[in-house]
């Protein structure tokens, strides 16, 4: 079998070579800040998901209400005791409602650079 062109695989120059460079950057740049809104959204989901069952006076002996206690601490570690207040429900959600929205505001700002770049 004679052929004119170059061996399946290799690419040609001067020759278009598949989709648009740009096109493929913006896709990876459109993926890149959906994950990052995402993972901001679900950090903010835990913190609030902590101070609903913690209001809520969920067992704290339960498993479930122990992970995401554990998680949401983990993610607020770096605000804890910013706010000390003598009201202690008002404390928890000073206290990992602040992180939340940091999370939030930081996270969807970083995916809004993203996608105008």
């Amino acid at each position: 079998m004679n052929s004119t062109g170059p061996a399946s695989g290799y690419q040609t120059y001067g020759q278009p070579s598949g989709p648009d460079r740009s096109a493929r950057n913006q896709a990876t740049a459109r993926r890149t800040a959906i994950t990052i809104c995402t993972v901001a959204d679900v950090a903010a989901g835990v913190l609030g998901l902590w101070i609903v069952l913690y209001l809520l006076d969920a067992n704290q002996a339960n498993p479930f209400v122990e992970f995401v206690h554990g998680t949401a601490d983990w993610l607020s570690g770096w605000a804890q005791d910013i706010f000390t207040m003598d009201t202690e429900g008002l404390r928890v959600v000073l206290n990992y409602g602040l992180p939340a929205v940091i999370y939030l505001l930081i996270g969807h700002g970083i995916a809004a650079r993203i996608n105008r770049a």
